[in-house]
């Protein structure tokens, strides 16, 4: 059973979105990997959370047009905000790296993207397998995947901040350093709210 009528795209829009952030968020692991912030790779960032937006704002413009939508538009709408704000701070904590001017190589960061793109990854995923609700066992089970990676970079990060305050002497430096730290975590719990609503169309539809 298809959770909407096939003529309506808002899956066709839920999945470009779930593409969009994919690739924003491959782009900036390549960036901390590279430990490469520079203004290009900036304004690549800007690019793909602006293309993300027009994904958002066009689907937006179809549901304000559709009279009758299948499941609470208010359901839609919220997971359209979400997964859109999973790259609007993937793209805010890239430029306040290149505003910061970081050179300095940090294996932790790397750490907290790769566990960010895992997230993203799994998301993904949900997004695809929601046009088909006999997958509703295996939505909720990726969910539960997404959950444990939240907890994952909850842990990191504390430990992270733990030791940042421990060891950078910098006061500055350590400033920097937790403000990014806590922004990725953001995209991480962004990732993980995006589930929460996905959690509840399913328990509504299946």
């Amino acid at each position: 059973m298809r959770l909407f009528p096939k003529e309506e795209n808002f899956f066709d829009f839920f999945e470009k979105l779930a593409d969009k952030i994919e690739e924003g968020g491959k782009f900036f692991l390549e960036m901390t990997r590279n430990c490469n912030y520079s203004e290009t790779k900036a304004a690549r960032l800007k690019e793909l959370e602006h293309e993300a937006d027009i994904i958002a704002h066009t689907a937006y413009d179809k549901l304000h047009k559709t009279f009758l939508t299948p499941i609470d538009r208010e359901d839609i709408y919220m997971l359209l905000n979400k997964m859109d704000s999973v790259i609007d701070v993937i793209e805010s904590t890239g430029i306040s790296i290149c505003m910061y001017k970081v050179t300095k190589y940090n294996d932790k960061i790397i750490k907290q993207v790769d566990i960010l793109l895992l997230a993203i990854k799994k998301k993904k995923e949900i997004i695809y397998d929601l046009r088909n609700m006999k997958n509703a066992q295996k939505i909720m089970d990726e969910c539960v995947e997404i959950h444990t990676l939240e907890n994952e970079g909850d842990t990191f990060i504390r430990n992270t901040i733990k030791n940042l305050f421990a060891e950078e002497k910098d006061a500055i430096e350590l400033l920097k350093w937790k403000e990014i730290f806590e922004n990725i975590e953001e995209a991480i719990d962004n990732c993980e709210a995006v589930c929460n609503i996905i959690e509840g169309i399913v328990l509504k539809h299946a």
